[in-house]
């Protein structure tokens, strides 16, 4: 292979592995507000985007994460999110943000987001994190203590936690690394889903009697 075709290959390649590892687009304007109105809009990244001309400040505000989420939930912990949804001027801007509330002894359950990696600040109280990486890395647990002012990251897909261990409410920020990540809270998406999946298939799967599944399902049943 000649000097310059090796040097187009590893090009190739690198740009291969570029936009492989890409999840939302990169803009390719100043920027692309989000908008319902299908009228004179272009259809970019799920979103359909106004005219940049007729875009305002307020399509990149948002106003509300200093109020505290309502914890009076099975898991005591409310997420309140900022995405696209929320501030339209984020569409294809590949960044996100939430706030974590927790009441003593609350949990964001076991989750994943298909489409981001998070880093949480934690802000008040103590917090346990951690996240398990994936089969071919054996399944390993990585966890710590956090305490105001520590920061955790979370890689893209992998499940992850955060528990308070404190006897008092804590609070965290956390950033995305889309401006729509997803969540699938594992508890919710084996046992709830909609219609709920055969009770022999998670029996055998979790090596559990099949009428403890039955139960779950009840429980988690949308």
């Amino acid at each position: 292979m000649k000097v310059s075709q090796y040097i187009i290959t590893i090009i190739t390649l690198a740009l291969v592995m570029r936009f492989g590892n890409a999840y939302d687009p990169s803009p390719l304007q100043d920027f692309c507000v989000a908008v319902n109105n299908l009228n004179n809009g272009v259809f970019v990244n799920g979103k359909f985007c106004k005219d940049p001309k007729q875009a305002k400040a307020e399509d990149f505000f948002y106003s509300g994460l200093n109020m505290a989420g309502n914890t009076d939930n099975k898991v005591k912990s409310n997420v309140t999110t900022v995405n696209v949804d929320q501030i339209p001027g984020l569409d294809t801007m590949g960044i996100s943000l939430v706030r974590i509330d927790y009441a003593p002894y609350g949990q964001n359950p076991p989750h994943t987001h298909p489409r981001g990696t998070e880093i949480l600040v934690l802000i008040e109280g103590t917090l346990y994190v951690g996240f398990v990486s994936s089969n071919q890395d054996n399944n390993r647990l990585f966890t710590k203590i956090l305490h105001p002012g520590d920061v955790f990251v979370f890689p893209i897909g992998m499940i992850h936690f955060q528990v308070n261990v404190g006897k008092t409410p804590a609070v965290a920020f956390a950033g995305l690394s889309s401006q729509n990540a997803g969540v699938i809270t594992i508890a919710d998406i084996v046992f709830g889903s909609n219609p709920p999946i055969n009770p022999e298939v998670l029996a055998q799967a979790f090596q559990l009697d099949v009428n403890v599944v039955k139960d779950l399902e009840a429980k988690f049943k949308n």
